[in-house]
């Protein structure tokens, strides 16, 4: 099941649906996203009348305040309060939604109350029509086993809660290696799929109603393109392709979204002028910058315009279908378009992402951002925020990534990247081995496997 487009780039566009097809399994995808699988070879289903219950919601958001002031309190930490996100207030019906979160949040702050909700939405769920239209569905098409590919998203809920009235086995997928401690659990199937035993570790500390028994340890199929040597483009031709020059040794800037790095624009200058500092002194250097992918701004058109002669944009081939962020669709050329972009850089620079994990795989150090600038654009905001998030102490050294603690100390942290990374490699492996099941091109496989057990 596809709720939304953000399983299409682990189950769509990697080789699970053709190994599950190797492997006897007929894959139907029940699809909501706005991308057409017909176009890929893939067999769909469309989702039709995708209406939640007015009240599911609010009372999901209020839900998620609830687990993290039950967090904060159970594990004595603050930081589950940097989860939270304001509500809009821009509106009379925004008002008195925010005062219907509020209330409930505070009147269910307990174990009990968090039962109520849990208990609620899925009766809510229950009464919609969509709900009734995914009853005869599954009813039609009987299958073995319904698995969502995100676990976050309220669209999921009808039809995984009619799966399971018509005894239908059910599974989800957490999707991101930063999900769990952010309070994002919204479907409660019978099985649920992650990448390591941290993160199953993870999921029995923050859910209690959760059994080992129903946790599957598959490692994510993100990864596995790593491993796919025929996508790969010899230099000559990406190069080409991405006016690149062959003289040159590129360092890619991974940008973030602007809440995550609202200041990603001071920090790709910064390391303009240490390339351009470095060339100085005899290096042949320059940047390729891979905005993040749900980034369709402007923000950074002046530093790319005044340093041309540095960096060179190479924008991420994904398709907006809407205004949201979850409209803006991966593509499977993107794919091969990140994993050339990797192997033909010597290291990224980026604040705080999963990027340290794909360039580990191709034995490339990652550099992460972590200094704050003299004039933020939102004042408030701080690097110390992002890495004290929780899955960042999932790091067994902090030698796993460099740290880029000044614009002063960019040019030093760029050479060691790029002439002595060994260390660095070496430690970033370790962290990724401990987040994400190896080996990584055997995701599907497990994932597969798990369901075969499951359906037996």
């Amino acid at each position: 099941m596809l709720p939304d487009g953000v399983g299409l780039r682990n189950f769509a566009y990697t080789d699970f649906y053709k190994r599950a097809e190797e492997s006897e399994l007929n894959i139907v995808f029940w699809n909501n996203s706005s991308f057409d699988l017909k176009r890929i070879g893939i067999n769909e289903i469309v989702i039709h009348n995708t209406k939640i219950h007015p009240l599911t919601d609010i009372y999901k958001r209020a839900r998620v305040q609830i687990d993290l002031n039950l967090n904060r309190r159970k594990f004595k930490d603050d930081v589950y309060d940097s989860y939270r996100f304001p509500v809009q207030k821009d509106s009379l019906t925004n008002i008195i939604k925010y005062i219907a979160i509020r209330a409930l949040t505070l009147l269910h702050t307990s174990p009990k109350g968090i039962e109520k909700i849990r208990s609620s939405i899925f009766k809510f769920e229950r009464r919609t029509d969509y709900y009734h239209s995914c009853i005869e569905v599954l009813k039609e098409e009987k299958p073995d086993f319904v698995f969502c590919t995100n676990q976050r998203t309220t669209l999921a809920l009808a039809p995984i809660l009619a799966a399971e009235d018509l005894h239908i086995p059910t599974g989800t997928f957490i999707f991101s290696w930063d999900n769990i401690p952010k309070a994002t659990l919204v479907l409660e199937p019978n099985y649920y799929f992650v990448w390591s035993d941290y993160m199953k570790n993870e999921l029995l500390k923050y859910y209690p109603f959760i059994k080992e028994s129903q946790i599957k340890v598959t490692g994510t199929p993100q990864f596995e393109m790593h491993t796919n040597k025929e996508i790969l483009l010899s230099k000559e031709v990406f190069f080409a392709q991405n006016n690149l020059e062959v003289s040159k040794k590129y360092i890619c800037y991974s940008g973030d979204d602007i809440t995550t790095s609202p200041n990603d624009p001071v920090y790709l200058e910064d390391t303009a002028k240490a390339v351009r500092q470095l060339n100085s002194k005899g290096y042949q250097l320059g940047i390729i910058f891979r905005r993040c992918p749900v980034d369709f701004s402007d923000r950074f058109d002046d530093v790319l315009e005044k340093y041309a002669d540095t960096i060179v944009a190479v924008n991420p081939k994904w398709e907006k279908t809407g205004n949201d962020w979850n409209t803006i669709l991966p593509t499977k050329e993107d794919l091969n378009l990140q994993i050339n972009t990797i192997a033909h850089s010597e290291m990224v620079i980026n604040l705080g992402s999963t990027m340290a994990f794909d360039y580990a795989t191709h034995h490339k150090a990652c550099a992460f951002i972590n200094y704050d600038v003299a004039h933020s654009i939102q004042p408030d905001w701080t690097v110390k925020k992002i890495y004290d998030y929780v899955h960042f102490r999932s790091m067994p050294s902090k030698d796993s990534v460099l740290w880029i603690n000044s614009p002063n100390s960019m040019e030093s942290i760029i050479l060691q990247g790029l002439e002595n990374p060994d260390m660095i490699v070496a430690n970033a492996k370790q962290w990724f081995e401990k987040i994400n099941q190896h080996p990584i091109d055997e995701a599907s496989k497990r994932i597969i496997q798990a369901i075969q057990e499951i359906i037996v």
